[in-house]
């Protein structure tokens, strides 16, 4: 600490909290050399001077010498993350008058609007603030303040300050529109791209020092939403770089030459205003791969793309970004260093990533106190950042629907006390959840079931096996990791049809809160060479990318029969099924790297699956669904006699009884055929719609109308010869 009672402090980026706040945090030790207490104005001086109010930092970041602000006190302080600042104390003064200069068009606005959205902020001559509108943001320099201020001073904007918006006199300074406190739940990204692109702009000495060329290009690829422009525009921003965008597909010309001329001019533009960062978006589509192209412009222009990228002499001023949902589909020439020095992928945000993310996006939505963003966070398993935008935009809206009614619209403003009605609650973000869907499942068939584990009657043994397999690893991970339990990657459900193999996947799916991707067999095959593979491929592939995701195929022996088997017509199907079934071992034993991703199989012949399928590291589990005992069949009763009129005498043990050897689907028939019996003497004594209304109460389910289900029921089963074929495999 110097005598004039400044301290010097390293600048991390801001919490999210307090983005756009004018908020300054440091530690309590250097509060109290400064001698300033929480809620005091300080000075920051980088290369121009700004003010902020003081917040103490949280006990994990004390004793290391760092000062939290945003972008914008960053901006005006003329710093950027790393660097150093002095700080001290400021003395402030209330303003009376300020003028405010917009750095973009703006709509008509009562200056009495900027009073209300900064009162109790600090700010000098020279600074940018922000102020939110309509879920935007406008942008203001501030111009002259009376009384003026000293060197030393800070002026404090109160109720009784007036504001006054005038033209700008002069170019206004770069504002960082986007910063890194803008991007959530991409940390370890952010830091290798600021050490590949805003070291090298802003210190070139480091890598002069080191004997090496300063990196020349990232490739940044991921699923789409999951913010590769964003980073790309934050980086620019905030390395105070000229910043170039390039969509793909606009430099593309129908004349001879003119594409790649497009491109000279915009690399010789990059050079001529140095430091540049250079950003191509969708660059699979105008660098795609040469040998599969059949243009001969798309040819020329990956050509010439690739001899700027090289033949950039001192190029260590431009860096190019690119960005790509395909990089299997970019030509490999660019893929070596010395064009993209590196790759850095962009994944789909885990549950601490979407927190932080929903956290930026409902920065400035007013919130009731209920709504419960980490558990929001935790339920909405692959969805990017795009979808969490979405997501918070449709709560907004849900809250908006639920108000409308009470708003007057016919009035030219609405009053402040009707507009304090819109508060957005836990309930508009579980309806919108609903609503929303994670893009990456877009194209696959998407359900989120609604059974729960107390919809299964019984079954108790499969229900725990089924939750310690799944349920528990995804909602336990951090107990699973500690005491090194591998979690199975595959569970085959087996049993006599109607025992509930499909209901128990669906319960799982639930109870999991995962994904839950459902797979009927047959609809993967397809006559075309090539086309079932492909489809299991984007089956594992999707589900990878919304982990955790239960993949859930039901007959898995229609689609995963022995290999080698009986032929079909023409000798070609077992062909396509052989494929078909090296190509699910592939997936499943390629899983082991993916966490998150379980497969759940059904048949009632497990003896037609094949058996490389059926070994630990595939299918670890196979579980039995036996046809169900008296209590299972007493409970499943129970569940399907649930809001049926059932008369005194009905006796539910005695139907468990009479009903040996019936499965749960046996049993739920049963229930349905008692009503339907009802139905039938019921219509039959009133057969009008009136008299029918009238006498509704009468219709009780009796004793007698169930034993004469069970006898229906019996008879049926007893038709059908393959039912007991089937069941003596299981006896």
């Amino acid at each position: 600490m110097s005598p004039h009672g400044t301290v010097s402090l390293k600048v991390l980026e801001s919490y999210t909290r307090d983005v756009g706040r004018g908020i300054a945090r440091i530690d309590y030790d250097t509060m109290d050399s400064l001698g300033v207490r929480t809620g005091d104005i300080i000075e920051i001086k980088g290369k121009r001077r700004t003010v902020a109010k003081i917040l103490p930092l949280y006990p994990s970041d004390e004793q290391k010498g760092i000062i939290r602000i945003d972008g914008l006190v960053r901006n005006n302080a003329g710093t950027a993350i790393g660097d150093n600042v002095t700080v001290k104390k400021a003395k402030t003064i209330q303003a009376e008058r300020v003028t405010a200069a917009p750095l973009e068009p703006i709509p008509p606005i009562d200056e009495r609007y900027l009073t209300d959205a900064l009162e109790g902020t600090s700010v000098v001559k020279g600074d940018n603030v922000m102020i939110p509108y309509f879920g935007g943001r406008l942008t203001f320099e501030i111009g002259s303040i009376t009384p003026a201020i000293g060197p030393e001073n800070a002026a404090i904007v109160t109720q009784k300050t007036k504001f006054s918006i005038v033209e700008r006199t002069q170019a206004a300074r770069g504002l960082p529109q986007v910063t890194y406190e803008d991007i959530g739940g991409l940390k370890e990204e952010i830091q290798k791209v600021r050490e590949m692109i805003e070291l090298p702009l802003r210190h070139p000495e480091i890598f002069e020092k080191l004997g090496i060329e300063a990196p020349k290009g990232v490739l940044l690829y991921g699923p789409p939403g999951t913010g590769k422009t964003l980073l790309a525009k934050a980086v620019a921003n905030e390395s105070n770089a000229h910043f170039i965008s390039i969509s793909g597909p606009e430099i593309m010309s129908k004349f001879y030459g003119e594409s790649e001329a497009r491109l000279r001019e915009i690399f010789k533009e990059a050079r001529d205003r140095a430091p540049t960062i250079m950003f191509i978006d969708e660059i699979d589509s105008i660098a795609p791969k040469r040998e599969e192209v059949t243009g001969e412009v798309e040819r020329r222009v990956v050509s010439q793309l690739l001899s700027l990228m090289d033949g950039l002499e001192a190029r260590g001023k431009v860096v190019v970004i690119a960005a790509t949902n395909r990089p299997n589909a970019v030509d490999p020439a660019l893929r070596r260093p010395g064009r993209f020095d590196r790759e850095i992928e962009i994944k789909v945000p885990d549950k601490f990533g979407r927190l932080e993310i929903l956290q930026i996006h409902t920065r400035n939505m007013p919130l009731e106190s209920d709504v419960n963003l980490p558990k929001i966070s935790s339920v909405t398993h692959g969805f990017v950042g795009a979808d969490l935008e979405y997501l918070c935009k449709e709560a907004a809206m849900k809250c908006l629907r639920r108000v409308l009614p009470d708003l007057d619209l016919e009035r030219e403003k609405i009053p402040p006390e009707d507009l304090e009605k819109l508060i957005i609650t836990q309930g508009d973000f579980e309806g919108a959840i609903k609503d929303v869907m994670p893009s990456a499942m877009r194209e696959v068939f998407l359900e989120s079931p609604d059974v729960s584990w107390s919809d299964i009657g019984g079954l108790e043994q499969v229900k725990r096996e089924l939750q310690e397999a799944v349920e528990w690893p995804m909602k336990y991970p951090e107990l699973y990791a500690k005491i090194g339990h591998t979690v199975p990657k595959g569970i085959l459900i087996h049993g006599p049809s109607g025992t509930g193999k499909t209901l128990l996947a669906k319960a799982v799916a639930t109870e999991s809160e995962a994904n839950f991707i459902s797979i009927k067999g047959p609809e993967l095959l397809s006559k075309w060479v090539g086309e079932s593979e492909r489809g299991i491929r984007e089956v594992f592939k999707r589900a990878r990318q919304a982990s955790p995701c239960v993949i859930f195929f039901d007959e898995i022996d229609a689609i995963a029969p022995i290999r080698g088997g009986m032929m079909g017509e023409g000798g070609s199907t077992s062909g396509i099924s052989d494929k078909v079934v090296s190509q699910i071992l592939t997936e499943m034993d390629g899983i082991s790297s993916l966490h998150g991703v379980v497969v759940l199989a059904a048949t009632n012949r497990p003896d037609m699956v094949d058996p490389a399928l059926l070994r630990p590291g595939r299918f670890d589990r196979i579980v039995f669904v036996p046809n169900p005992d008296r209590e299972t069949r007493r409970k499943i009763l129970q569940i399907h006699s649930e809001g049926k009129p059932l008369a005194e005498n009905v006796d539910l043990d005695r139907i468990a009884d009479i009903t040996d050897g019936f499965s749960g689907a046996d049993i739920a028939a049963v229930a349905n055929a008692a009503v339907s019996l009802v139905l039938h003497e019921y219509l039959a004594k009133y057969p009008t719609p009136e008299e029918a209304g009238k006498h509704a109460s009468e219709a009780d389910v009796t004793m007698r109308h169930f034993e004469e289900a069970v006898k229906k029921i019996r008879t049926q089963k007893e038709m059908k010869p393959e039912e007991k074929t089937s069941l003596s495999l299981y006896t």
